[in-house]
């Protein structure tokens, strides 16, 4: 099984990747944007791949592989102080020194002191390693020798004694945790054995017969660790090495002070088998270093270990692991921003980003993933998933608002599915983790209008019909109304239509099943479309205007520019497809004011428009848009919001209620906010309060018929009563009252 497989269930809860505020704005363009408050990326589900190169006592150099990009970067330890003085003369300096090959030459530089120095590799010999201010080369007769630089500008040449009498070295130079010692590897007599050279007087002592040169090879100043044995570096010649302890199919990973450390198991049950394991080497006694960690791992110069590890792809570091006088322990020395994936299209909904894609690395997988954010727009919480394997219709020809979503501003998302007889259904998903509702259409070619908590507005193809399918709480979809396809707009439980007189627009209500308003919006025209949020009717007599907005709290009529628009509370959006400008009307306070709120990427897409470029939250929040670079950058809509209001409602009481079936009242309100439910007997005595947090603009609650003490609560009448408090503080609390019965 692939590390990439392995990770997936461990990625997504990950944390969301949050950058300052980034330059969206291409440098010839001229309008001025907003800045965004925050960037978010679609997270991959495997943790980024880090590949080590040196790692020394000030820093490391890396590359990340996925990035398709082979630069290597550099990293820094924070709060590192160089030593007063580098140098050959002081071998132990040589723990942040960096060597590069040249040809006949070896320049060796000291990364936190600059100090360089550059040894010539004398003729017939041949390079073969380098650690610290010690180079390693070979003579045409096989024979070892240690170059060092020295002051007066000359390279010294210390030969190697101690190898075997007809002994060959066969290749096997390796680095590990010091810059005194070299592993080194030699067959005589067709037996390969290893050891190590002490670089200070180039002495080589033999430790490991029999090693297999291709296993791990880890060592220190104090431990050699190969062909799962182990040898202490001090013992009196001629000891024999002892197996090296195990713990389960772990592997060896670096040797830290007394401390084997042992990573990444073959076989993975779960995310939480992820760790790093350190086994003393003197008594035995086992510890986990870090947890959840797995990829990457190199020995540092210094003695300790570089290993990578977090809960998720989003939330990814590296570590480095250094000695205690009782163990080992590690700190996190560098974040790695998580691998981004493509974003096939976008919602926003009740302070919720929903992103559309596929973070694995199969086809196949595309799914919705929700990142809860605050009321300015940036990100609160991390990546979750909501929703997999959508068979979402095709784009329609031309279509610059594709793929067809509609967030419901209750945690769910409605979008249109064609089945094998070319029919559509309404499919509503997201509220819980995949879990489905469906709704056939009986036609195609259609879209999805607007849509609010449970009812969604379907328009068939041209020429149609119009529907709005009802899902209500923890039902299959049905069809709550079935009419001649007109303009038209689902808000809460109404249904905006144009009216029998010009510019009049009628709301029908879907419980009650009749007329309930007319509003005369003052429309020179029948409306080609229409819009609704909270107390904001948009109009629009086509594509080349006029169009405006009513206000039915104070009954105004403001006009506002033509072309495609989405409504929100108190301000309109639309995408200028030429200029590529997505400009923000704040007509909140009775006029039109428009803003450039962001500049698109100049490389169009088939997807574009609300849901594919861009997205506007209509439950009391913010904008979004995609960048060039493929991330969601945050836009806060800066423009007050209407106080909070019921919107709909499902406070049907339940039998019972009792644990299996408890009662489960939802309100769906115009925005975000925090709520107390309290159930009151018909004496006034509170039996139970209940808190929360909504989903997205919708109030969930559940009540199994206990009291706060956990008894029964008897039977009868109750009257609850909800206050909800707005998350954007603008506004004054909810207070909902209503009754349910025990029976």
């Amino acid at each position: 099984m692939t590390r990439s497989r392995r990770l997936v269930g461990l990625a997504l809860s990950g944390a969301v990747v949050l950058t300052c505020a980034v330059r969206t704005v291409p440098a010839q363009a001229a309008p001025a944007a907003d800045t965004p408050v925050a960037t978010v990326q679609l997270n991959q589900s495997a943790p980024p791949e880090v590949l080590f190169g040196w790692a020394g006592a000030s820093g490391f150099r890396y590359t990340l592989p996925d990035t398709g990009s082979p630069t290597a970067r550099w990293a820094d330890y924070p709060g590192y102080t160089p030593p007063a003085h580098a140098g050959p003369d002081d071998l132990a300096t040589g723990t942040d020194v960096i060597s590069t090959v040249g040809v006949g030459t070896v320049t060796q530089k000291h990364q936190s002191t600059g100090v360089t120095v550059t040894l010539t590799v004398p003729q017939g010999q041949t390079y073969k390693a380098a650690v610290g201010w010690s180079v390693l080369t070979q003579d045409a007769d096989g024979a070892l020798h240690v170059l060092r630089a020295a002051g007066d500008g000359t390279t010294t040449d210390l030969p190697v004694t101690g190898l075997p009498t007809g002994a060959t070295p066969d290749g096997v130079f390796r680095t590990g945790g010091s810059v005194r010692r070299l592993a080194v590897g030699y067959t005589l007599d067709g037996v390969d054995t290893l050891g190590l050279l002490d670089l200070a007087d180039g002495t080589f002592r033999s430790y490991v017969t029999g090693a297999v040169t291709t296993a791990p090879i880890r060592f220190n100043d104090r431990w050699l660790v190969a062909a799962n044995k182990v040898a202490r570096v001090d013992a009196a010649p001629g000891t024999d090495p002892v197996p090296a302890p195990t713990y389960g199919d772990y592997k060896v990973q670096g040797v830290v002070g007394d401390q084997l450390m042992l990573a990444d198991p073959s076989v993975v049950f779960s995310p939480d088998t992820y760790r790093l394991v350190g086994i003393s080497l003197v008594d035995g006694t086992r510890t986990t270093v870090i947890d959840r960690s797995s990829g990457s791992y190199t020995p540092t110069l210094d003695g300790g270990l570089l290993a990578t590890a977090g809960p998720s792809s989003a939330d990814w570091h590296v570590y480095r692991v250094t000695p205690t006088e009782t163990g080992a322990t590690a700190a996190q020395v560098l974040d790695v921003e998580a691998n981004r994936s493509t974003i096939g299209g976008m919602m926003l909904s009740g302070g919720e980003l929903l992103m559309y894609g596929n973070i694995t690395d199969q086809g196949g997988y595309d799914s919705v993933y929700g990142v809860q954010l605050d009321p300015a727009g940036r990100p609160a919480g991390p990546q979750t998933h909501r929703a997999s394997m959508l068979n979402l219709s095709p784009c329609l020809a031309g279509d610059v608002a594709c793929p067809q979503f509609e967030a419901l501003g209750d945690g769910g998302f409605a979008y249109l599915s064609t089945g094998a007889d070319g029919k559509e259904s309404v499919h509503v998903t997201g509220r819980t983790p995949n879990t489905y509702a469906a709704e056939a259409t009986g036609s195609s070619g259609g879209r999805i209008g607007t849509g609010t908590g449970r009812y969604v507005l379907y328009n068939g193809g041209t020429p149609g019909g119009q529907k709005v399918a009802d899902f209500p709480r923890g039902a299959d979809g049905e069809t709550a109304l079935d009419r001649t396809r007109t303009a038209a707009a689902v808000w809460g439980q109404r249904l905006w239509t144009p009216g029998t007189s010009q510019g009049s627009v009628v709301a029908y209500d879907l419980k009650s099943k009749k007329n309930v308003a007319t509003v005369a919006t003052g429309a020179p025209c029948t409306p080609s479309e229409i819009q609704a949020v909270d107390a904001w009717l948009y109009w629009s007599c086509g594509a080349s205007g006029p169009a405006g907005v009513y206000d039915r709290a104070t009954s105004r009529a403001i006009t506002v520019p033509a072309g495609q628009a989405r409504l929100a509370d108190g301000y309109l959006v639309r995408e200028n497809r030429t200029t590529h400008e997505l400009l923000l009307t704040d007509f909140h306070a009775g006029s039109a004011i428009t803003r450039t709120a962001a500049v698109l990427p100049t490389t169009d897409r088939d997807t574009g428009g609300n849901t594919g470029r861009w997205t506007v939250d209509r439950f009391g929040g913010n904008v979004a848009y995609q960048t060039d670079r493929g991330q969601v950058a945050l836009v806060t809509a800066g423009v007050p919001t209407s106080p909070l209001a019921q919107m709909e409602a499902q406070t049907d009481a339940a039998p019972g209620p009792t644990v299996a079936e408890p009662w489960l009242p939802v309100w769906q309100l115009n925005k975000p906010s925090a709520w107390t439910l309290q159930l009151i007997s018909a004496t006034g005595t509170v039996v139970r309060t209940l808190t929360g947090t909504s989903t997205a603009a919708a109030v969930r609650a559940s009540w199994d018929g206990a009291t706060t003490a956990g008894g029964r609560a008897p039977r009868g009448s109750y009257t609850w009563k909800l206050t909800a408090a707005p998350r954007d503080d603008e506004g004054p609390d909810l207070l909902l009252t209503g009754t349910t019965t025990v029976n």
